[in-house]
């Protein structure tokens, strides 16, 4: 099924997630592999995860792990690419070797955005508050007619569409969850969220 933009679903930490996501047609899964972030997976799960899906690109979400720590992780997970938390000099960057996609914190959101930030890796992605202004938008088209920029409108299908359908952007951005229980889980707003973005 076929979406207005591609999608990105963070966070993947269970195998019910994993399944339904790629099958209702996401092109990227995250999976959390820093020790230091909260909810992190261990190689092992990873690849268990991994080897129950297929037609997905898998990142790897780090915080502060160094270059060769992620090397190794990515290899061992078997990543297409990874996602990085925090902001990282060029020469760190230089040196993860998966394309590497980078977190904007929205503060440095500007109209001087090419003043603060390094050049784009692979792609920027960029959570949203609960609402921006008019400006920001108009910041948002700019950064997106230039770069790879990925936004996270939240689980909300309307949002969703209209910043799909208003913005030059790579795709949208949206959370996982998790299981109530181990093979039960709720997926109505995700759902909402797929069905809101489907080419009409």
């Amino acid at each position: 099924m076929p979406h207005l933009v591609p999608l990105l679903i963070r966070g993947i930490n269970n195998l019910s997630d994993a399944r339904y996501c790629a099958g209702m047609g996401a092109d990227k899964l995250t999976f959390v592999l820093d020790p230091a972030v909260s909810g992190h997976l261990n190689p092992q799960t990873v690849r268990e995860l991994a080897g129950w899906i297929a037609g997905v690109e898998l990142i790897g979400e780090f915080d502060e792990l160094s270059a060769p720590e992620i090397n190794a992780l990515a290899a061992e997970c078997g990543l297409d690419a990874v996602l990085l938390r925090t902001m990282r000099t060029a020469e760190d960057l230089a040196e993860i070797a998966p394309p590497v996609y980078v977190e904007l914190p929205y503060e440095t959101l500007t109209a001087a955005f090419d003043e603060v930030v390094l050049e784009a890796p692979a792609g920027w992605v960029l959570e949203l508050p609960a609402s921006v202004s008019a400006e920001t938008i108009e910041i948002l088209a700019t950064i997106g007619r230039q770069r790879a920029l990925w936004l996270g409108p939240g689980l909300h299908p309307a949002r969703a569409r209209d910043l799909a359908r208003q913005l030059p952007l790579a795709g949208l951005s949206f959370p996982s969850g998790n299981e109530v229980k181990p093979g039960l889980r709720d997926f109505d707003r995700l759902e909402a969220v797929f069905e809101a973005l489907e080419v009409d």
